[in-house]
Protein backbone atom coordinates (compact mmCIF):
# COMPACT_ATOMS: atom_id res chain seq x y z
CA UNK A 1 0.00 0.00 0.00
CA UNK A 2 1.06 3.45 -0.90
CA UNK A 3 1.41 6.02 2.02
CA UNK A 4 -1.88 7.76 0.46
CA UNK A 5 -3.92 4.55 0.41
CA UNK A 6 -2.53 4.13 4.15
CA UNK A 7 -3.89 7.80 4.86
CA UNK A 8 -6.95 7.44 3.38
CA UNK A 9 -7.93 4.10 5.47
CA UNK A 10 -6.67 5.75 8.54
CA UNK A 11 -9.10 8.73 7.66
CA UNK A 12 -11.63 6.64 7.10
CA UNK A 13 -11.40 4.39 9.77
CA UNK A 14 -11.44 7.41 12.42
CA UNK A 15 -15.37 7.68 12.34
CA UNK A 16 -15.59 4.75 13.76
CA UNK A 17 -13.09 4.43 16.22
CA UNK A 18 -14.97 7.37 17.49
CA UNK A 19 -17.60 5.37 18.12
CA UNK A 20 -16.13 2.73 20.26
CA UNK A 21 -15.81 0.58 16.93
CA UNK A 22 -19.18 -1.17 17.90
CA UNK A 23 -21.15 -2.00 15.29
CA UNK A 24 -24.18 -1.82 16.22
CA UNK A 25 -26.50 -5.85 15.66
CA UNK A 26 -29.17 -5.63 13.14
CA UNK A 27 -32.31 -4.61 13.51
CA UNK A 28 -34.89 -6.86 14.55
CA UNK A 29 -38.59 -6.66 13.22
CA UNK A 30 -41.03 -6.61 15.34
CA UNK A 31 -44.18 -8.30 15.21
CA UNK A 32 -47.31 -6.24 14.88
CA UNK A 33 -49.87 -6.30 17.59
CA UNK A 34 -52.44 -8.78 17.71
CA UNK A 35 -55.41 -8.45 16.33
CA UNK A 36 -57.88 -7.06 18.86
CA UNK A 37 -61.25 -9.16 19.36
CA UNK A 38 -63.97 -9.11 16.09
CA UNK A 39 -66.51 -6.06 15.95
CA UNK A 40 -69.33 -9.00 16.54
CA UNK A 41 -67.46 -9.32 20.94
CA UNK A 42 -68.47 -5.98 21.56
CA UNK A 43 -72.71 -6.01 20.29
CA UNK A 44 -75.24 -5.77 22.63
CA UNK A 45 -78.63 -6.23 22.51
CA UNK A 46 -80.66 -3.16 22.32
CA UNK A 47 -82.88 -0.90 19.62
CA UNK A 48 -80.87 -0.26 16.75
CA UNK A 49 -78.18 -3.08 16.96
CA UNK A 50 -77.79 -5.35 13.28
CA UNK A 51 -79.54 -2.29 11.65
CA UNK A 52 -77.89 -1.25 8.40
CA UNK A 53 -77.60 2.18 7.28
CA UNK A 54 -80.66 1.71 5.03
CA UNK A 55 -82.78 1.42 7.59
CA UNK A 56 -81.55 3.68 9.96
CA UNK A 57 -81.92 6.23 7.20
CA UNK A 58 -85.38 5.14 6.40
CA UNK A 59 -85.97 5.06 10.60
CA UNK A 60 -84.51 8.68 11.18
CA UNK A 61 -84.06 10.14 7.53
CA UNK A 62 -80.86 11.88 5.93
CA UNK A 63 -77.63 11.99 9.21
CA UNK A 64 -76.60 14.98 10.44
CA UNK A 65 -72.70 13.15 9.83
CA UNK A 66 -71.56 9.99 7.76
CA UNK A 67 -68.43 9.31 9.07
CA UNK A 68 -66.48 6.25 6.84
CA UNK A 69 -63.31 4.93 7.79
CA UNK A 70 -62.10 1.46 6.64
CA UNK A 71 -63.66 -1.23 9.13
CA UNK A 72 -66.11 1.26 10.82
CA UNK A 73 -68.77 3.64 9.65
CA UNK A 74 -70.48 5.79 12.22
CA UNK A 75 -73.74 7.49 11.64
CA UNK A 76 -75.02 10.33 13.93
CA UNK A 77 -78.74 11.65 13.67
CA UNK A 78 -80.05 14.65 15.74
CA UNK A 79 -82.75 16.82 16.26
CA UNK A 80 -83.34 19.22 18.98
CA UNK A 81 -83.63 17.19 21.66
CA UNK A 82 -80.93 14.55 21.38
CA UNK A 83 -78.19 12.87 19.31
CA UNK A 84 -77.83 9.14 18.53
CA UNK A 85 -74.64 8.08 17.16
CA UNK A 86 -74.77 4.73 15.65
CA UNK A 87 -71.09 2.85 15.06
CA UNK A 88 -71.76 -0.22 11.83
CA UNK A 89 -69.00 -2.84 11.38
CA UNK A 90 -68.69 -5.07 8.88
CA UNK A 91 -69.72 -8.99 10.00
CA UNK A 92 -67.36 -11.66 9.26
CA UNK A 93 -69.79 -12.78 6.26
CA UNK A 94 -68.76 -9.22 4.76
CA UNK A 95 -72.43 -8.33 3.67
CA UNK A 96 -73.35 -4.30 4.82
CA UNK A 97 -72.12 -2.82 7.35
CA UNK A 98 -74.63 -3.48 10.61
CA UNK A 99 -75.09 -1.35 13.48
CA UNK A 100 -72.84 -2.82 16.36
CA UNK A 101 -73.03 -0.04 18.95
CA UNK A 102 -75.38 2.99 19.64
CA UNK A 103 -74.90 6.12 22.47
CA UNK A 104 -77.54 8.41 22.91
CA UNK A 105 -77.43 12.37 24.68
CA UNK A 106 -78.66 15.30 25.10
CA UNK A 107 -77.38 18.30 23.01
CA UNK A 108 -75.37 19.53 26.26
CA UNK A 109 -73.57 15.82 26.56
CA UNK A 110 -75.38 13.74 28.85
CA UNK A 111 -76.25 10.56 28.43
CA UNK A 112 -79.73 9.44 27.87
CA UNK A 113 -81.75 6.49 26.61
CA UNK A 114 -81.36 5.00 23.40
CA UNK A 115 -84.66 3.77 22.67
CA UNK A 116 -86.23 7.29 24.13
CA UNK A 117 -83.61 9.59 21.67
CA UNK A 118 -85.11 7.23 18.91
CA UNK A 119 -88.33 7.42 19.28
CA UNK A 120 -87.79 11.57 19.53
CA UNK A 121 -86.00 11.20 16.56
CA UNK A 122 -88.44 9.49 14.70
CA UNK A 123 -91.25 11.75 15.09
CA UNK A 124 -89.50 14.71 14.03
Amino acid sequence: MTRSHLALAAALSLPLAACGGVVPPPATKIAPPPAGPPASAFTRSGPLIGSDAKQLMHLFGQPRLDIRESTMRKLQFANGRCVLDAYLYMPPQGREPLVTHVDARTPTGTDIDTASCAASLQSK
